[in-house]
């Protein structure tokens, strides 16, 4: 439930006191193309944010404001992410927490707003889309973990950093995730692999993997809300908030593909897709997926009040 937080005031030994600080930052997600987008500002690499302020009513009004004053760009569905409070974690010297939301949309036509800046999240997370094949970066990563892992001199340390490197990259033979996003990306923090790690350890090497960096900690922020929207398009049928009002299956499944960094078996998914009843034919049809006309249809919103839980269940096809 959204609520008022208000900055709380701390006191350091000696009596100066240490501004804890707010801020409201958004991971605004939509599907063009069947390219997963994020809206960004500045050069495309921060989200929009600003500081909770006491004249904001709430937290997400407060968001809202912030998201359309630096974008020009309205919010529909919104949820909060995740809080994020690590004493060290922007490497200011006031204390800023930081509380994130994920908010899902539709990219308007081209040229709308000009401050409206949509970038592929593969561009931050190159590593993430195995819709073709495994990403050749992987191939060139792998040493790389290979050796940040060995290079620990504790025998627990080192066994330990190999595991978590197998299960996060699927490595030795494991399966991949999709939802191990977070973890990924935390994996080459932590090995020093991405440049916002290298901006807080200058005495790291210079060692980097490709994908854009971004400010502060923001890449950490949008890995977290990939990791959560792979997982809920599983349970809830949020994907439809990046669907227009009439789709085609086809639409839906690459939609559903975009996002999860995957393929899916279209028999399967058309089946669970009917069996769930998501959606409901519309009668009419289009001829713009080329070929043959092809039926739309349309998100049956009262699935919502009939069953609290319900997704697309991804028949994900295993590589």
């Amino acid at each position: 439930m959204d609520h008022q937080e208000k900055p709380t005031r701390q006191r350091r030994p000696g009596g100066k006191g240490n501004n804890v600080k707010a801020d409201l930052i958004a991971v605004v997600v939509a599907v063009n193309n069947s390219v997963p987008c994020v809206l960004t500002i500045s050069q495309a690499n921060a989200l929009p944010s600003g500081p909770f302020e006491l004249a904001h009513r709430s937290l997400q009004s407060g968001l809202r404001g912030w998201v359309e004053q630096q974008t020009g760009h309205p919010l529909g569905y919104i949820e909060q992410l995740y809080t994020f409070a690590d004493r060290d974690r922007i490497g200011a010297e006031e204390r800023i927490i930081s509380i994130s939301y994920l908010a899902l949309t539709q990219i308007e036509d081209v040229g709308a707003a000009a401050r409206r800046s949509w970038a592929s999240w593969y561009d931050y997370f190159p590593w993430e889309d195995h819709r073709s094949r495994a990403p050749a970066v992987l191939e060139n990563l792998r040493p790389l973990l290979r050796e940040w892992a060995d290079s620990a001199e504790d025998t627990a340390i080192r066994l330990d950093r190999r595991r978590r490197t197998a299960i996060a990259f699927g490595f030795d033979n494991r399966s991949w995730n999709e939802e191990f996003a977070l973890q990924r990306y935390e994996l080459f923090y932590e090995a020093a692999l991405v440049e916002e790690a290298i901006r807080a350890r200058p005495s790291a090497a210079p060692t980097l993997v490709a994908g854009k960096s971004m400010i502060a900690d923001h890449r950490r922020i949008l890995a977290t809300a990939i990791a959560r929207l792979r997982s809920k398009i599983k349970y809830r049928p949020v994907v439809f908030e990046l669907m227009p009002p009439l789709f085609t299956l086809l639409q839906l499944q690459r939609t559903v593909e975009a996002l999860s960094g995957r393929l899916i078996n279209k028999p399967n998914f058309r089946r669970l897709i009917e069996q769930q009843e998501l959606v409901e034919k519309t009668g009419e049809t289009t001829t713009e997926t080329g070929g043959r006309p092809a039926q739309l249809y349309r998100f049956r919103h009262d699935i919502l009040d009939e069953r609290p839980v319900a997704g697309t269940k991804l028949p994900l096809t295993r590589a």
